[in-house]
Order: structure tokens, then sequence, then C-alpha cells
């Protein structure tokens, strides 16, 4: 294991363990190098990495601190880095919501709230039958962040947000270039909003998939 890497599992460690905690102040350096039994300059580097994916802040001239760990926070650094994804990558990307989504959407049949259920009903209404390829998109992203919240979870929330980015372009272009995207998409909302409505979770996770999978299915044939 590189020096680098044995200091960042040792910070790592500490936070897991407890011995440091969300928002607590790391020791001095030369305090926590000579704890650790690790050079100053691995020790720094250590830190840089570990602050780069939020996992601690460095506030200059006053110290470093173990971040509040919130998931949205965390998952910020995963939605960095999927922003330089290649086009030909975003077939992956698909692939995994396929994966997750329905599963969340299965969860929340049984937990979302019925004034979660109203909200998304009015985003639907809001929307019209026709609307725009780009407002439709930024409605998708909406209606599925609603009901992953739904779900209760929060981590799977953050990390569905941040993979759905990645495949914005491929969507628009869907909807731009497919006989009928917008409409089929507006009829699986409303398919998967009623399965939630009834709490039928088989039937919430099957739209979802059915709805995803469309899109994955689209750009397979056009790449």
């Amino acid at each position: 294991m590189a020096v680098t890497d044995e200091a960042i599992e040792k910070i790592k460690a500490m936070i897991v363990s407890g011995a440091l905690r969300p928002g607590d102040r790391l020791p001095r350096e030369s305090e926590l190098a000579a704890e650790l039994g690790l050079s100053r300059n691995s020790l720094r580097e250590a830190v840089r990495a570990l602050s780069l994916i939020r996992i601690l802040d460095v506030r200059q001239g006053d110290g470093t601190y173990v971040t509040s760990l919130d998931p949205q926070l965390l998952l910020e650094a995963l939605s960095f880095v999927v922003d330089f994804h290649r086009d030909d990558t975003v077939l992956e990307f698909l692939a995994v919501r396929r994966i997750l989504e329905p599963a969340a959407t299965a969860a929340a049949a049984t937990r979302i709230s019925e004034e979660q259920l109203d909200a998304l009903s009015r985003q639907l209404d809001e929307l019209g039958d026709e609307p725009s390829v780009e407002d439709l998109v930024a409605a998708d992203l909406e209606f599925h962040r609603g009901i992953v919240s739904g779900a209760g979870n929060s981590v799977l929330c953050s990390l569905l947000d941040g993979l759905s980015g990645p495949t914005t372009r491929a969507r628009i272009w869907r909807g731009l270039t497919q006989e009928d995207a917008v409409g089929r998409t507006l009829r699986e909302h409303r398919a998967i909003l009623a399965a939630l409505r009834d709490r039928d979770a088989e039937a919430a996770r099957s739209w979802a998939t059915v709805h995803i999978a469309s899109v994955e299915q689209w750009l397979r044939s056009t790449l």
C-alpha cells in the first residue's frame, strides 16, 4: 500500500471508529502525524485527498475539520466526476439507474406520503399533454427525484440524483428524434404514479424498469 493510501486509511479508520466525529477538528498536523506513525508529507497528501471528496474541510487559518458527512455532501464528489463522462458511458449510467431506481420506486410505494403523491400529480397536470422536450426532461428529473425521496433513503436519493445528470442530453435527443417519445414518457409517468397510488410495489418496480429501459434501448439502437 502506498504511503498516502495508508494515511488515508488511517484517517478514515478514526472517523469510522468514532474517534473523529462529524464537526470535529483534527489534531495539529505534527501531533496527528506522530499519533498515526506517518510523515507530515504523507498526512498532508491524505488530508488533501479527503478534502477533495468532502470528507474533510480544510479551513485556512483555522484548521481541518471532519465535515457533516451528510450523504448529499459526500455524493457531490460523484456528481463532479460524472459531469465529465464520455458519451459512450451514458449507457453505463442508464444501466446503473435501471438497477437502482426500480428498487427505490418499489420502496416508495409503501412509504411515500399522500401529500407527496399529490405533488407529483400536480406536477404532471401542470406539465400538460404537449410539453416541450426541454420542459419534459426537466420535469422528468423532478418527478423521479420526488419518488426516490419518498422511499426515505437519503443515500439512495443523492446517488440517483447524481446519476441522472449525465443522461440528460440523451433524453433530450431522444425526445427530439424518436416518434412519440414525449407522449410515451408522460404515459409511463402516469402509470408509475398510479402504481404508487395503489401501493403496488411490484407494479411500480415494473413501470420504472420499463421507463428507464426504453431510453436505454433507444440509445443502444442509435450508437
